[in-house]
Formats: C-alpha cells, sequence, structure tokens
C-alpha cells in the first residue's frame, strides 16, 4: 500500500538550508514508525492522525519536535487545508497550537522548567570552551557562553556530551547581528548536531528575555545548515516562528 509522505526544510524559507524533517499524515503500527523514521534517517519524522502527532527520530520516539511539528504544520496549511490558518496538534507533551501568519508558521509550546547547576567544568571537556552559566531542563542541559565566544566554531566531543545529564546540550550566547544564537547537540538520540531545534527555545526564549529585557526576540541556530527563528516570551508559555519550504512530496510503499 501507498503512503504519501512530505520533506520540508523547517525554520527556512529555501532548500538545503533549516531543518528538514519527513511528514505523513498517518499512523501506523508503533514498530513501523520507528522503521520508517530509521530508513528516512532525518533527524525526526511526523506522524500525524485525527491531530494526533508523533516524532520519531532515528532510533526512539521523542515527547517533544518543534521543528517537525512546523513542517507537519506547513503541510496542513498548504496541501490537506488550504483555508485554515490554525491548527491544533495533541501530543505526549500536551496541545501544541501552530498559526498562520503569512509565510510564517508559529509553534505556541510550553515553556521549559530549568535550574542553574554547577556543570561548568564538565561542559568545558564536553565544548573546550568554559561557559558562563549551566542549567538543566525538563528535557536539555542548557550552556551560556561569553558573547566573545563564536560558538559556530566550537567542535564539541560527543562522548563527552552523552556523559552528560539531560537528553542533549544546548549552547548559546548573544550576537552582534541577532538577540542570540545558538547550537543543539544530541548524540544520545543518534543526532550529533540537529540543524535548528524549535523545542530547545522554550529554554532559551525565557532565559534571553529576562536577561536582555525584551519579549520579542530574533534568534539563528548556527549549525551548517541554519536556521532563523522569531520567537515571543509569554506568560507560561513560548512562541517560535519561522518560515518552511517543501523539498520532496511522493509517496512510500508498505507491503
Amino acid at each position: 500500500m501507498k503512503h504519501e509522505i512530505f520533506y520540508v526544510d523547517a525554520f527556512s524559507n529555501k532548500a538545503f538550508t533549516g531543518n528538514p524533517a519527513a511528514v505523513i499524515f498517518q499512523h501506523f503500527d508503533e514498530k513501523i514508525m520507528q522503521q520508517i523514521a530509521a530508513e528516512n534517517n532525518l533527524s525526526e519524522t511526523a506522524f500525524i492522525e485525527n491531530n494526533h502527532i508523533r516524532w520519531f527520530s532515528p532510533t526512539i520516539e521523542v515527547n517533544l519536535c518543534g521543528h517537525a511539528t512546523l513542517a507537519s504544520a506547513f503541510v496542513y496549511f498548504n496541501y490537506i487545508d488550504n483555508a485554515a490558518t490554525s491548527i491544533e496538534f495533541e501530543s505526549a507533551s500536551g496541545i501544541l497550537k501552530v498559526n498562520k501568519r503569512s509565510n510564517i508558521y508559529e509553534l505556541d509550546f510550553p515553556k521549559d522548567n530549568f535550574q542553574q547547576i554547577d556543570a561548568i567544568k564538565s561542559i568545558e571537556i564536553a565544548t573546550g570552551v568554559k561557559p558562563l552559566e549551566t542549567y538543566i531542563g525538563d528535557i536539555n542541559m542548557f550552556a551560556v557562553f561569553d558573547r566573545g565566544t563564536n560558538i559556530k566554531d566550537i567542535q564539541p566531543n560527543f562522548d563527552e556530551i552523552k556523559n552528560l545529564d539531560g537528553q542533549g546540550l544546548i549552547i548559546s550566547s548573544t550576537d552582534d547581528e541577532f538577540d542570540f544564537v545558538s547550537r543543539y547537540f544530541c548524540p544520545k538520540y543518534g543526532i550529533n548536531e540537529d540543524p535548528v531545534t524549535g523545542s530547545a527555545h522554550t529554554t532559551l526564549i525565557p532565559y534571553w528575555a529576562e536577561k536582555l529585557g525584551k519579549d520579542k526576540l530574533h534568534a539563528k541556530q548556527v549549525s551548517q545548515r541554519g536556521g532563523e527563528l522569531f520567537c515571543e516570551n509569554l506568560d507560561n508559555r513560548v512562541l517560535i516562528g519561522g518560515e518552511a519550504k517543501i523539498y520532496m512530496r511522493g509517496e512510500i510503499e508498505l507491503n
């Protein structure tokens, strides 16, 4: 049987940038969904049925994924219901709303709960650079670096990152062009570096909103592919906006 599949570059308006995700508007047996995600070999494949969204990396199901949610909304608005401007997905992380505002797809996500910890030395070993502050959130560890640190040039030790607490490691600093820049590493889940990570911004947005004294923030994830995000800090939630670009539309065939 054939099933439609979309490859979408999220948080970008041109091919070969942003974060690619596969989107299938159908659920299958959990084992089959994991096998499809492994075959796609993208950081995440999203499966949606009756607005219930699930995300699978090549090795494991994850509880929250920003870029694949944005990609799913892009497919819904452009290929399923052209008149719609809002959709709510049910997920393991609760209700996730996405609004379409012109060419921007805006994720409405819950804020992360994070607290400062003393992990300066272990982060320095993992990144080769001493951070200013370190935090642990519900999902990830988070390290803040000095403005003079070019985090794009950091060459992480992925074996050391695997030994850190949390699912992955977010690193961030302020920037001359953007309010803040970041990178995200998740070797525990088979993703050494994620190109653009919407879910990481549930930590980054409230942190930088407080530090910079502003609720609307312009951010960039400075991975090799790179991606741009338009962010807003709310009371208990954050808005994470970005563009998206279709790369491929086709069919998978399951016997």
